[in-house]
């Protein structure tokens, strides 16, 4: 028997034993002041996974108004750094290669956050969400359009958070440009009512990012940088699409061949996109002829189908999500053919280690 395609090695501007990657997943186990990961909890689930191809990390605020979700961990302050050293001696000490990456919330956080402060957008809308705070589940409100300084300020802060992941032991990062936060906000018509320099044409729309992806190839090489979108995201976080969205993330996409990223990141739709007449229900076929790049690819794969996309050359990579919560040993149970334990979507978000490292490997299953 030929070996999975999942299982084999991939060689580009990334090098990856296996091409299972295993996507950044908020969890929420931050639980302390200053929203530094520790050893104890993140050092040991990251470990536990390492035998993926590639770990990219949940997503880590690169500033304090970056914050939207409580008890996630930053990527901007000392103590942080040295609660990631950790993590990323783990994961090299198991062989593992870990990205972190880099998020920035945008208008869904609220002013709890913020000491009473609007949450930044690229204009003043809600997105009519409910925003997980300190004291439970509230409405979001009206987000305070950016300034032109505020996004120099930002821009500045995804650069300070690139050069502390190189500090931190990371092999690289991950600019999070999808799923309705900051980057998506200004991409996206429904969310970007600007009339300046980002705001109106694709070439505004995406600036910002640019902007930021600049910035950071300054302190870590673009083969160590990745970005991550979702081109038909409709319906989630107030974030609707129409006809220009899928141009401008075309726009976008075939842009990006003018650089030499470690991958490109895509997202098949969360939800039933059929009904639209201008969203793209199949995203890796869509764009895989317009970017020359590292391809991966996500969103309810399993193994039969993750062996099965790159076996038709529409990604190099799969990212699995979910699975990997409850299957720290995913690499191993695919290599043999394994049953999949289930997760527990009752304790994602809470604290402590209960549904979090766990999780029994195979090996202890078959014992």
């Amino acid at each position: 028997m030929s070996k999975q395609n999942l299982l084999t090695s991939y060689i580009h501007n990334i090098s990856l034993k296996n091409r299972i990657v295993m996507a950044p997943m908020t969890r929420s186990r931050a639980a302390n002041e200053g929203h530094v990961p520790t050893d104890d909890l993140h050092g040991l689930y990251y470990e536990q996974r390492a035998s993926a191809g590639l770990i990219i990390t949940e997503g880590s605020q690169v500033s304090e108004r970056a914050v939207g979700y409580i008890n996630t961990p930053g990527i901007y302050s000392e103590a942080q750094v040295e609660g990631w050293k950790k993590v990323t001696k783990r994961v090299h000490d198991k062989g593992g290669k870990i990205f972190i990456q880099l998020w920035h919330v945008g208008r869904m956080s609220h002013p709890d956050f913020h000491n009473g402060e609007l949450p930044l957008s690229a204009s003043a809308l809600n997105p009519n969400a409910k925003s997980y705070t300190p004291e439970g589940f509230k409405d979001t409100v009206t987000a305070k359009e950016m300034t032109i300084e505020e996004i120099k300020t930002t821009v500045k802060d995804f650069q300070r958070a690139a050069a502390n992941a190189v500090k931190a032991g990371f092999d690289g990062v991950e600019i999070h440009s999808s799923n309705g936060y900051l980057f998506h906000q200004f991409f996206n018509g429904s969310s970007n009512k600007r009339t300046d320099a980002y705001g109106g044409s694709m070439e505004n729309k995406t600036r910002f990012f640019f902007e930021v992806l600049d910035a950071i190839k300054e302190v870590i090489p673009q083969e160590k940088i990745g970005a991550r979108f979702n081109p038909s995201l409709d319906g989630l976080f107030g974030m609707t699409m129409d006809e220009d969205t899928i141009p401008t993330f075309e726009y976008l996409i075939s842009k990006l061949n003018d650089y030499k990223l470690a991958y490109l990141h895509l997202s098949e739709p969360f939800t039933n996109v059929s009904e639209i007449p201008y969203a793209v229900t199949e995203i890796a076929k869509h764009f895989r002829p317009l970017y020359n790049g590292t391809l991966m690819i996500n969103t309810a794969f399993d193994q039969e189908k993750g062996n099965k996309i790159i076996e038709e050359g529409l990604a190099d990579l799969v990212a699995y999500g979910k699975l990997y919560v409850s299957n720290p040993d995913l690499v191993e149970r695919f290599e043999n053919n394994l049953e999949l334990a289930p997760w527990d979507e009752e304790t994602f978000y809470t604290t402590g280690a209960k549904g979090y490292i766990d999780y029994p490997n195979a090996v202890a299953q078959k014992v």
